[in-house]
């Protein structure tokens, strides 16, 4: 048996300060929100919180409507997180594990995909938009983003790493489907990369400015992204306000990496062991 080597203690001041550079801005804008924005002007940094954080959050509210904004990013980035996750899970094992003809080439298909840049696409898919009557609607942005090549090509590598082709034919030996042998043999071995998945696509889907502000109309369908650029819009910036709502607008962010969190640590063992 191999002996385990303790981690020495640059190891740990190398980390400490890897997770304070990274905790720091997010602590930053809260003291920012808890002030108000005479203090901003101030000589001395701010570092410390002050007792303005719930009027500055009233004032965030009463400014713009933010629970709107909240639920339909909610709406959004939750449908597009489950969506790309069962999707791409799917076509994921489909093109490691099951064999087809035109596999490989329309795997390739798929991989070149990721490669051409998002803003190519707006027009054509302004107009399909435009076309289905989806114009101010959460569908015009929930639709274009219901899979994506890098899901794809995520989960693929997954089942290709953590699921074994034995345990695959065994199973079809026995009788099981294919639907049958995904959901009992791929998608425990699968899972954490799976979450990871959902992390990623959360993030980017809720994070998402430039095409929620194309195709929806700021004041009837506002998602958070959205209301955060109005309300650092103007002749005069409010930073105590702005970044009130940047600290509201990244909670749930946060909530979702803490439920989730530990499947990304076991994504990156098993990616470890793998290799």
């Amino acid at each position: 048996m191999t002996r385990r080597r303790r981690a020495g203690a640059w190891v740990y001041v190398v980390l400490t300060g890897v997770v304070g550079a990274s905790i720091f801005p997010l602590y930053w804008s809260f003291a920012v929100s808890s002030r108000d924005n005479s203090a901003i002007g101030e000589v001395s940094p701010l570092m410390l919180p002050g007792g303005h954080f719930f009027e500055n959050v009233r004032r965030v509210f009463d400014t713009v409507d933010f629970w709107l904004a909240i639920g339909n990013s909610l709406i959004v980035a939750g449908t597009v997180m489950v969506s790309n996750v069962v999707l791409s899970s799917v076509a994921g094992y489909a093109f490691a594990r099951l064999r087809f003809p035109g596999r490989n080439s329309l795997f390739l298909v798929v991989a070149g995909s990721a490669m051409v840049p998002a803003q190519l696409g707006v027009v054509p898919l302004y107009l399909l938009v435009n076309d289905f009557g989806w114009y101010g609607r959460l569908e015009a942005v929930i639709v274009p983003a219901l899979v994506s090549a890098f899901g794809v090509f995520w989960m693929r590598q997954a089942c290709e790493g953590a699921v074994s082709a034995e345990l695959v034919d065994a199973a079809t030996v026995d009788g099981a489907s294919v639907l049958r042998t995904f959901w009992h043999v791929a998608v425990p071995a699968i899972r954490s990369h799976a979450a990871v998945l959902a992390m990623i696509t959360f993030l980017g889907a809720w994070n998402d400015y430039f095409w929620p502000l194309v195709v929806l109309d700021p004041a009837e369908a506002p998602t958070v992204q959205v209301v955060l650029s109005q309300l650092a819009s103007g002749y005069y910036t409010d930073y105590a306000l702005m970044l009130t709502g940047a600290t509201l607008g990244v909670l749930p962010v946060i909530v979702l990496f803490l439920l989730l969190g530990r499947y990304l640590v076991r994504s990156i063992a098993s990616g470890v062991r793998y290799g």
